[in-house]
């Protein structure tokens, strides 16, 4: 089996174009699977059946793994089977008749509007550090970004007068994100005005820098940003990727077409984005039962907006 991992490693890392993490991840998944198989005296691809790998899954399961490891543990092992097959290693898969374990996914943590407002005027404009946060804080709620591709924006990965830029995702891979008309004047202030003061005598291709000519890390913009959040008066946890959560929420809950978010967000998979429609319906649920006469939390309260007892009656059955 090991006799195959080299070229698969070598496809997914130049072919598919996964970062290093998650190539990293398949080989220890893998490597776990191969042992497994072998324990079991199976050390040749062609030998493995269906039921070899729902036993290795089944292993995983006894072991309290949960559904979601389990199932990045199926995505290497149908990668490795299907990259077999592909390069004609093998005439079949078999994982091809095995369902991927599903897991119940959280929905995403995000500020309302109203927050968003309190953040994005924490900081202090008048110095040059307050401008250039202000600046990283407008485009990373207008655009999406992840934090790493907020910090990773070089000075000519921006194109103000044309409304965009061009975010490095995840693979190297390079999208094309709009930005919009208040984030884009914030950051054509700190151009102009905080970044030459910030930079000094220094040189930078970084877009927002630090007063030692330093581009940004993702450690110093989390701390600038819970910084910005307890000035705002913000409790409840608050980290970039929720920023990028509320970025898409509140974008889908006006109407916006799933598949622009899914290009926006840099998602492979449409799937992926598709958890912020779930968002929108549980938002839609809570402000049913809030404020509708048979919602459930008006019944709680023992009566709605016109006052008094409401008159006895079944439960109104829940959609």
């Amino acid at each position: 089996m090991e006799a195959y991992l080299d070229a698969f490693i070598a496809f997914i890392r130049a072919e598919r174009g996964l970062s290093g993490k998650t190539v990293d991840a398949y080989a220890a998944d893998l490597a776990v699977y191969f042992a497994e198989l072998k324990q079991r005296g199976i050390t040749q691809p062609e030998r493995v059946t269906a039921e070899d790998i729902l036993r290795h899954l089944s292993a995983l399961n006894a072991r309290g793994l949960s559904r979601r490891s389990q199932a990045r543990h199926l995505a290497a092992i149908r990668g490795f089977h299907r990259f077999l097959v592909a390069e004609k290693y093998l005439e079949k898969d078999a994982t091809e008749d095995i369902d991927t374990p599903r897991s119940a996914r959280k929905l995403p943590v995000f500020l309302t509007l109203e927050e968003v407002e309190q953040l994005l005027a924490a900081p202090e404009e008048r110095t040059p550090v307050g401008q250039r946060d202000k600046a990283m804080l407008e485009v990373l709620y207008a655009t999406g970004l992840r934090v790493s591709e907020l910090v990773g924006l070089g000075i000519n990965d921006i194109q103000l007068s044309a409304g965009y830029l061009v975010a490095k995702g995840k693979g190297s891979k390079e999208r094309i994100v709009p930005v919009g008309s208040i984030a884009a004047e914030k950051v054509q202030a700190y151009l102009e005005g905080a970044r030459p003061v910030l930079l000094g005598k220094h040189e930078s291709k970084a877009l927002f820098v630090t007063p030692r000519g330093d581009g940004f890390t993702r450690q110093g913009f989390w701390k600038l940003l819970k910084r910005y959040a307890l000035k705002a008066g913000i409790r409840k946890p608050l980290s970039p990727h929720k920023l990028r959560h509320s970025f898409a929420t509140h974008l889908v809950e006006r109407g916006a077409d799933l598949r622009a978010v899914q290009a926006m967000l840099g998602h492979a998979d449409l799937a992926t984005t598709q958890i912020y429609t779930h968002v929108n319906s549980a938002r839609l649920r809570a402000v049913y039962d809030h404020a509708h006469p048979r919602g459930d939390d008006v019944r709680g309260r023992g009566g709605g907006s016109m006052g008094g007892k409401a008159p006895a009656r079944k439960p109104a059955r829940k959609t």
